[in-house]
């Protein structure tokens, strides 16, 4: 019996219609559906009327899980692979099944689609020629600062993400790194709620200290270029 496939497959970062035609093909077709949330993953499978069963696969289940797809994959059954919102693989654990799969000499095909990364890049209005991706920056205040000043003299345009609850502290942490430099700070992109920044981390942080941060952060910075577009 060969094997089945391993569809990564990208989804919405929000609004539930950015989402391509082959995506919803796959998603229809494949027998099972690995998702980081399926109560989330559930709102678009519905959305779509996606009959196909889903199982959750995230952070903490990841062993175990990524077992028992391997072993159906062999069974010749094909899985879709969708995270939480965009591409998976990207700071979520499709990654780890993804090698295992590859390990395996278990066919992988990608559907490519929407992901917050490129897309706030884009619209940051940062140089787009150069650019590195640093994912979350660590939790404690002392190892973000070291974090950050290791782009003290960076060319290259800094992508990351960051939570509610914390992106006050990381401005406050931009500051003492490079000073009042001009970033883009980026929430909820794509759904009703979005909301575009660009200016002085000072600026950016007394907005948040009237309102109180909600939703998932996208933060785009060009330390060795003082922040300056082009």
């Amino acid at each position: 019996m060969s094997s089945g496939t391993l569809y990564v497959v990208a989804t919405p970062i929000g609004n539930l219609k950015d989402i391509t035609v082959r995506a919803i093909e796959v998603l229809k077709e494949v027998d099972l559906i690995a998702a980081e949330d399926t109560r989330h993953t559930k709102i678009l499978t519905d959305h779509y009327g996606i009959k196909i069963p889903l199982t959750s696969y995230f952070e903490h289940n990841r062993i175990t899980k990524g077992d028992y797809l391997i072993r159906a994959l062999k069974e010749g059954k094909d899985i879709a692979l969708v995270s939480d919102a965009g591409t998976p693989g990207i700071s979520d654990p499709g990654a780890h099944i993804i090698g295992l799969a590859i390990k395996e000499g278990i066919s992988v095909i990608g559907i490519p689609g929407p992901t917050a990364i490129i897309l706030g890049l884009i619209l940051s209005g940062m140089p787009t020629d150069r650019f590195i991706f640093e994912g979350f920056l660590p939790n404690k205040s002392g190892a973000r600062r070291k974090r950050l000043a290791e782009f003290k003299s960076e060319k290259r345009t800094v992508i990351f993400y960051e939570s509610p609850h914390r992106i006050l502290k990381t401005l406050y942490d931009i500051i003492e790194a490079f000073g009042d430099i001009r970033i883009c700070v980026m929430r909820e992109l794509t759904k009703k709620f979005e909301e575009i920044l660009r200016s002085r981390v000072s600026e950016i942080a007394a907005r948040f200290e009237k309102s109180k941060p909600r939703g998932e952060f996208l933060v785009v910075l060009n330390p060795g270029r003082g922040g300056e577009s082009g």
